[in-house]
């Protein structure tokens, strides 16, 4: 039978009473992804957040004669909570209580699958959770296990726990460091495609356009969160062009700051690209807010410099006065849906274009002896005409700027070679 729980919200004077609705729907959402019920939803207006308990006594009162009335087993906070008002109220109210961000790591723990997402997901749990540790937490123990670590004289449960915990997390970083310098080798293998990002909210279709384009067969529900491994495809775009179409974990608003710290690998797919794709769900009602907040993550990664297309998904569901106004707004966004194979054509075409503007022609003139430059020109180039002399051989190809900018200090090119 699954928990019952009652949603809390928060509005305050500089948050507006339609907003915290929303995010409370958001999070119920994100319970029932975890396989809550969630019973009702409880919104307290204040001036100012309690330092103690973060809503006012008599609130908590209120919600302590719902408990039983409805049964409750959990109760749910939209905003962060820290440690003392945690406690706090789970001792006013005898009942476990939680935040957003507890919700968001339970829901990562659960979907990851990879070494990598695991042990980004139990780095960011363990950061939570050490402020909050209380005797509930002795389970750790056993978890970390193997490290051999006991308790002096005099020393307590609470405080073993956190220097396990703390030993723990320096583990965990030193092998995301390995984990890091992995991934930066494949990059490396990967330096003179043309790379495509996909980002976007959670459940906005990212993973179904991925599998359209390439066959990845990368798992697809119907929930947040679904996947949370980076998945990097070749995708043939068409005759002369191959490009890397990267599929990156989902952002959701209030999403963890030490969530996002943990998994930097997995976004620095994104940071690397040449192109973001910032994928929107336009059946949802609150698309325009979701796609404001795929732009404000981007401006906290720092990635809102890089060129990006905006692309609207799952049109086959849309309603039609959402469309008509989104149409007005972003007049360049490709509208389409992966799911049905509606309208795809013109995201093909869209990053085509935003390619060819970074790529020109080039003529290079090499010496047949030069075999190691041929080879790089024609690994990293495509070789559009050949031309052969007694001594030399003329190449006309299409480089991207990035590359061929690297290829011109690798091979220290001067003579014999021309843009065009």
């Amino acid at each position: 039978m699954a928990d019952r729980v009652l949603l809390v919200g928060v509005v305050t004077p500089y948050q507006y009473r339609e907003t915290v609705e929303d995010h409370l729907m958001e999070l119920g959402d994100l319970a029932q992804t975890l396989g809550y019920e969630v019973v009702d939803r409880f919104i307290v207006k204040r001036n100012h957040i309690s330092p103690s308990m973060y809503i006012g006594k008599g609130k908590v009162e209120e919600i302590r004669s719902l408990i039983s009335m409805l049964r409750l087993d959990e109760i749910i906070f939209d905003d962060d909570l820290s440690p003392t008002q945690s406690r706090n109220l789970e001792k006013a109210l005898n009942i476990e209580i939680r935040d957003r961000s507890g919700v968001i790591l339970e829901i990562f723990a659960k979907h990851s699958r990879t070494k990598e997402a695991k042990t980004q997901v139990e780095l960011a749990t363990l950061e939570y959770l050490l402020p909050r540790l209380t005797r509930r937490w002795t389970h750790l123990e056993r978890q970390i296990g193997g490290i051999g670590v006991r308790s002096g004289a005099g020393e307590t449960q609470i405080e073993v726990d956190r220097r396990l915990t703390r030993t723990r997390i320096s583990c965990l970083k030193k092998d995301l460091k390995r984990i890091d310098r992995e991934r930066d080798i494949q990059r490396k293998g990967r330096g003179t495609y043309y790379r495509v990002a996909l980002v976007g909210y959670t459940n906005a279709g990212k993973s179904t356009i991925l599998n359209l384009f390439t066959n990845a067969s990368v798992l697809v529900e119907d929930k947040l969160f679904a996947t949370l491994d980076t998945t990097v495809r070749q995708w043939k775009i068409d005759k002369y062009h191959n490009v890397l179409l990267s599929d990156t974990v989902g952002f959701i608003r209030k999403l963890p700051p030490n969530l996002m710290a943990s998994f930097r690998s997995t976004l620095q797919e994104a940071r690397e690209a040449d192109l973001i794709l910032k994928v929107i769900d336009i059946s949802n009602p609150h698309c325009i807010e979701h796609l404001k907040t795929v732009d404000e993550i981007l401006i906290q990664l720092d990635l809102y410099k890089i060129p990006s297309l905006t692309v609207f998904n799952k049109i086959d569901k849309m309603d039609n006065d959402i469309f008509r106004q989104v149409k007005l707004d972003y007049p360049e966004a490709i509208f389409l849906s992966a799911l049905n194979s509606l309208k795809v054509d013109g995201l093909r075409l869209g990053i085509l274009q935003k390619l060819q503007q970074e790529e020109i022609k080039v003529e290079i003139e090499l010496p047949f002896n030069d075999v190691k430059a041929i080879a790089l020109i024609r690994d990293n180039g495509v070789v559009l005409n050949e031309t052969y002399n007694e001594e030399s051989i003329r190449m006309e190809c299409l480089c991207y700027k990035r590359v061929w900018n690297w290829l011109k200090r690798k091979l220290r090119l001067n003579a014999g070679t021309s843009e065009c």
